[in-house]
């Protein structure tokens, strides 16, 4: 599913692993790990040979008192719902948005409030921020985002077509909200 890095119970990061969502992972999430067990960091869940990440750079610590651990396991759970398809929200999840500008921490509300399934321009993102007329900026956000799903870039389009997605590129974009029951 990728990798999640966690500091002091805060998300610092998270990245998909874009091979495994080529294919329909092979375990619905109720087959999952319960909460709380440990998940392999890095492994894609349900991943099939021809498609996922490579060898985990390493674990979730194994020592249940933890206090990331049980937020690893969380926020796993919920990707691996999200990219089966379940609606899945991610709020309540806590990130770090220390290097956030005024601008980028309004950018970041406004694209959280994004409904599952729904998609807006970046110009409709800037002005939902109350910044209208700041798409170039709300464009470099998106591009820079280290949340994935977190802060659902993914469902901020282009005016006139899907746009960029960073370096994961529009076809894990298209691949994301086609989970969403949305078509562009």
């Amino acid at each position: 599913m990728g990798e999640i890095w966690v500091r002091d119970g805060m998300v610092v990061q998270h990245e998909l692993a874009s091979e495994a969502l080529r294919t329909v992972p092979a375990h619905p999430p109720s087959a999952l790990p319960a909460p709380g067990n440990v998940v392999a960091r890095g492994t894609p869940v349900g991943a099939r040979a021809n498609g996922g990440a490579g060898l985990p750079a390493g674990t979730v610590p194994v020592d249940p008192c933890r206090e990331s651990a049980g937020i690893v396991s969380d926020l796993c759970l919920r990707v691996a719902a999200h990219l089966v398809g379940e609606p899945t929200s991610y709020e309540g999840v806590v990130i770090d948005l220390d290097w956030a500008t005024p601008l980028q921490l309004e950018l970041v509300q406004a694209a959280r409030a994004i409904p599952w399934g729904e998609v807006v321009s970046y110009g409709e993102l800037a002005a939902l921020a109350g910044h209208p007329g700041a798409a170039r900026a709300a464009g470099s956000f998106c591009a820079e985002n280290r949340f994935s799903l977190i802060i659902p870039c993914h469902r901020i389009v282009a005016a006139n077509g899907i746009g960029g997605y960073g370096a994961a590129g529009p076809a894990l974009k298209r691949r994301l909200l086609e989970l969403e029951g949305v078509r562009l």
